[in-house]
């Protein structure tokens, strides 16, 4: 037997195929605790993967969380840079990155399902069938033992009956040889003895019995129940192996399966990086700010060195000066700065001058003098009053460029220059042609509908379906009246575009005469935008304003814009020069229009004769605010 088992462990080492029950048959409790870490590290490695899966949800998360943050938001100024192929390539990545968080999704699900999932059932059903192969196991140990106290427990009897037998035997041998003894007493010891020597012998079959019962049992026990219940466990521990590897092997597989979709999204982010293109940015720069404008003229020389003569009438000085100083304007206001402009429409920044300490300065000895105004000269005059004037239009007209940046621009985009405006146009057109074709489709869906339930009364009723197919109808001529206007709108634009293109290029040809130094005069195009953005359709617009009118053009100014409604009048107490920018000086005693109220830094806004306005210090004035000022002032 012993030779048998030697042989088998050696077979098992070279085979590798051992048998439990005949290798460990005297190993039933290590193989228990063995079986007890199968189970935990089963349950550990189940843990390690669902803390895996979480991590991949987590990181997942946080990367769609990121895609999110940084995608192009609707109806923001982040729209407009998405033209760019740097903002696209960036678009294109985010989406990329997105996907590529559904991936570690995917990951984490599958393990979720695949391995998690059936490993928790498996564990479950492992615990019970290790429970059962151990109870059998205890019940044949039981069993052996039980066999063995009974052995153990009829030997004794048989050794105590033994002994008892020879006690008797001694006995009736002793009372046989002494003489004293009567016949009597010796029969009973014989019959004492011979009783002992039965119980013995029957002792001894019994023990004989229990005996062949054990050796039974026991080779049964180690040849047959262990090795069974032994091998039942070793299958159980090996299937357990086995499911641990194909856990590992479907945990590497679950994250093989997406590589090519992970591939695929970086091969995107490298596409999307490869799709950036500067030189098309930088075309895109063009196409976004082109203005479509030509740049300034010359500047004609105005010789100041000749006398003026007085003789010289006051409607042809006013002509001629007034139409210097709009070329001057035109020529010049895109070299204006923004804060110089923006500080016409801004009370001064500086805190406006304490008041004399007298109602009068030209009553304090020591005080400022009220400076005398000597009469100018008739040119002086009106040059101070052109000057005036030109400095109010360019007010008015950046408060319109201002109103136009707040979204308060005209419907057909003449705010814009002529390229912004074309593209303007074109896109709305877009727009409005997408509505139609939608507004069409449904009319079409609606009137199959009401087809099919003329056909099929018990399907709907065909006259429900009127309403909304007038309403459809009224909607498709709206936006077809817009379409035709915004068509007319365009056609005129590219039409002006056009015929400036050539006028370009004309005057491109012949911008120097024969001698090839001296510059013609330059005037179309330079009173094509306003410094507000505002766009002059006309180009002949310069060339017939110098036939109209001082006060025709007077007019057409400032009516550009309505002037603000006054809100009382003030009397100055104070002269004052007005010297900084967006100021307006005074006299003493002078009634003015008020039309805007100190905002708390010390100027109040007013009007003069309605062609000049400008700020002067609250505490030189005293304010009248009533609804008549008008009235009140017909005396100025």
């Amino acid at each position: 037997m012993h030779s048998n088992r030697g042989l088998s462990r050696r077979n098992c080492l070279e085979t590798m195929s051992c048998s439990w029950g005949t290798e460990l048959w005297d190993q039933f409790d290590n193989l228990e605790k063995h079986t007890q870490w199968g189970i935990e590290f089963l349950e550990r490695y189940t843990k390690f993967v669902k803390e895996r899966s979480e991590i991949e949800l987590s990181y997942a998360k946080q990367i769609r969380n990121l895609s999110k943050k940084y995608q192009l938001k609707k109806n923001s100024k982040e729209e407009e840079e998405f033209k760019y192929t740097t903002c696209r390539a960036f678009l294109m990545t985010l989406n990329e990155l997105n996907d590529y968080a559904g991936q570690h999704e995917v990951i984490a699900e599958n393990l979720s399902t695949q391995i998690i999932a059936e490993l928790t059932r498996y564990t479950q059903e492992l615990k019970a069938e290790r429970k059962s192969h151990f109870h059998d196991g205890r019940r044949a140990q039981q069993h052996i033992e039980n066999s063995w106290k009974q052995l153990e427990s009829s030997k004794r009897r048989f050794e105590r009956d033994c002994k008892e037998a020879d006690r008797a035997q001694h006995y009736f041998d002793k009372m046989d040889a002494d003489i004293n003894v009567t016949k009597a007493d010796v029969e009973k010891a014989k019959q004492q003895a011979q009783m002992r020597h039965q119980i013995a012998e029957d002792s001894k079959n019994e023990y004989l019995t229990y005996l062949q019962k054990f050796n039974k049992d026991q080779h049964e026990h180690y040849y047959t129940l262990i090795p069974h219940i032994f091998q039942r466990i070793q299958e159980m521990e090996e299937r357990r192996v086995g499911r641990v590897r194909e856990s590992m092997r479907v945990y590497t597989e679950v994250e093989r399966k997406v590589l090519p979709i992970v591939s695929k999204c970086l091969d995107g982010m490298t596409k999307a990086a490869e799709s950036i293109e500067p030189k098309m940015d930088s075309k895109q720069v063009v196409e976004s700010y082109k203005s479509g404008f030509e740049p300034p003229g010359d500047v004609e020389f105005e010789d100041y060195s000749v006398s003026m003569k007085r003789a010289v009438s006051e409607s042809s000085f006013l002509n001629a000066r007034g139409e210097s100083r709009r070329r001057s304007r035109s020529k010049l206001w895109p070299l204006l700065k923004r804060n110089k402009l923006m500080s016409l429409l801004a009370s001064p920044r500086q805190p406006p001058p304490p008041p004399p300490t007298s109602p009068s300065p030209d009553g304090l000895p020591n005080g400022p003098q009220s400076p005398q105004q000597p009469k100018e000269p008739l040119s002086q005059r009106l040059n101070d009053f052109m000057g005036t004037k030109h400095k109010m239009h360019c007010l008015r007209s950046l408060k319109r460029g201002l109103s136009l940046k707040l979204g308060t621009g005209q419907e057909d985009y003449s705010h814009l220059p002529p390229e912004q405006r074309r593209k303007k146009l074109q896109a709305k057109l877009n727009d409005i042609n997408k509505d139609i074709q939608k507004e069409m489709d449904q009319r079409d869906a609606l009137t199959k509908m009401k087809d099919v339930y003329i056909k099929n009364p018990h399907l709907g009723d065909p006259d429900s379906i009127d309403p909304r197919l007038e309403e459809i109808t009224q909607s498709l001529e709206k936006l077809q009246l817009e379409a035709h206007k915004f068509e007319g709108w365009l056609t005129e634009v590219e039409r002006k575009l056009l015929e400036k293109g050539s006028e370009s290029q004309r005057r491109q040809s012949s911008h120097f005469d024969s001698q090839g130094n001296t510059p013609l005069t330059n005037n179309y195009g330079q009173n094509r935008e306003s410094p507000d953005g505002s766009y002059t359709e006309d180009p002949s617009t310069e060339t017939t304003m110098q036939f109209k009118s001082r006060s025709t053009e007077f007019d057409d100014e400032f009516d550009d814009e309505e002037p603000l409604p006054t809100i009382g009048t003030c009397k100055a107490l104070y002269p004052f020069e007005g010297q900084n920018e967006g100021t307006i000086s005074m006299a003493e005693g002078e009634m003015l229009y008020v039309i805007e109220e100190d905002k708390g830094d010390g100027w109040t806004r007013v009007r003069r004769n309605e062609d000049e306005e400008g700020y002067v210090p609250t505490s030189y004035i005293k304010l009248f605010l009533d609804t008549n000022a008008k009235g009140a002032m017909t005396y100025i």
